[in-house]
């Protein structure tokens, strides 16, 4: 049942990126060979300027073994995953660089370092995970939100989660996205407790949400499938037009954006948000096409941000 499909970075996201300059990027814990090889493949497209934080002999190792010169670029050198997250999420912090991107370093000590305070990472905004889904043969992409930060996200995260996204669309072209809130049915019934919340968010949404058409609760299939909105009688501009896929829990978005890789074949690009620059949390499960696609969509969304900050 696994997809035989190759994945592949979508053109749509290079095209959007390659008109603009290289972003600069901290690269986190950078001396290991999968690390370098996403920086290699995204500086080769002019996606970033890569700032290397971690052991200088390592990275200049494996700079080696790619053929790559890196003489023109900075080296940060630290002892440890830890130090090296640390001093990236301070460059970041001071707006020295436009994106920082996991390398080889567990999540949770970059993570840790990509929250703390001392950083300047944080803008008081919650952190949100923003999965952009295209798959082969398909038009168009999915944004998926929250399938890798928030286990059970409140109410009030699920405020943001809903922004974010939004911001990612919106960053991407889209002007007006439509956002549907997933749950497991279209009615809003105390028994399912992710349609209540549902049912809320999109009415705060319809106060507060104005540059996005947004409706739930939604059933998978009504969200994507206009035969089954007019099957099932759901007469709303999201019923099968979605753009954005709002999910209840990290278990729901974790497996609804894993059965798209897995059988699809679809290309996973995902950034933080709610950060002062775009964080790109890569996994090394992830094929090469995913990490450039995720520097591809870190780049687009940074040049939004600094021009919706006039800077």
């Amino acid at each position: 049942m696994l997809s035989r499909q190759a994945v592949t970075c979508p053109p749509s996201l290079l095209e959007l990126a390659e008109p603009l300059p290289a972003t600069p990027t901290a690269i986190v814990n950078a001396g290991a060979q999968l690390a370098m090889l996403s920086a290699h493949d995204a500086t080769r497209l002019n996606l970033i300027e890569p700032v290397f934080f971690g052991d200088p002999e390592a990275i200049t190792h494996h700079a080696l073994e790619l053929n790559w010169d890196i003489s023109d670029y900075r080296i940060v050198a630290t002892e440890n995953e830890a130090e090296a997250a640390k001093e990236a999420a301070a460059w970041g912090g001071r707006g020295d660089v436009g994106m920082v991107m996991k390398g080889h370093i567990h999540t949770d000590v970059f993570m840790r370092a990509m929250v703390s305070r001392a950083s300047g990472m944080r803008t008081g905004a919650r952190y949100t995970h923003v999965f952009h889904m295209t798959a082969p043969d398909r038009d168009g992409s999915l944004l998926i939100s929250d399938g890798a930060v928030n286990v059970h996200p409140d109410f009030e995260t699920r405020k943001s989660i809903l922004k974010n996204a939004v911001l990612m669309s919106r960053a991407l072209g889209n002007k007006r996205p439509h956002v549907a809130i997933l749950s497991a049915t279209e009615e809003a019934t105390e028994t399912i407790p992710s349609s209540m919340e549902a049912q809320k968010l999109s009415d705060w949404a319809s106060d507060n949400v104005s540059d996005a058409e947004v409706f739930g609760p939604l059933a998978f299939d009504l969200a994507v499938s206009p035969d089954a909105g007019r099957i099932k009688g759901v007469d709303h501009p999201v019923a099968g037009n979605a753009d954005i896929l709002i999910v209840p829990d990290i278990v729901s978005g974790n497996a609804l954006f894993k059965m798209m890789v897995y059988f699809m074949g679809a290309c996973a690009a995902g950034l933080v948000l709610g950060a002062r620059v775009p964080i790109l949390l890569t996994s090394r499960a992830d094929p090469p096409a995913a990490r450039l696609a995720s520097a591809a969509l870190g780049a687009v969304v940074n040049d939004y941000m600094k021009k919706q900050n006039g800077a």
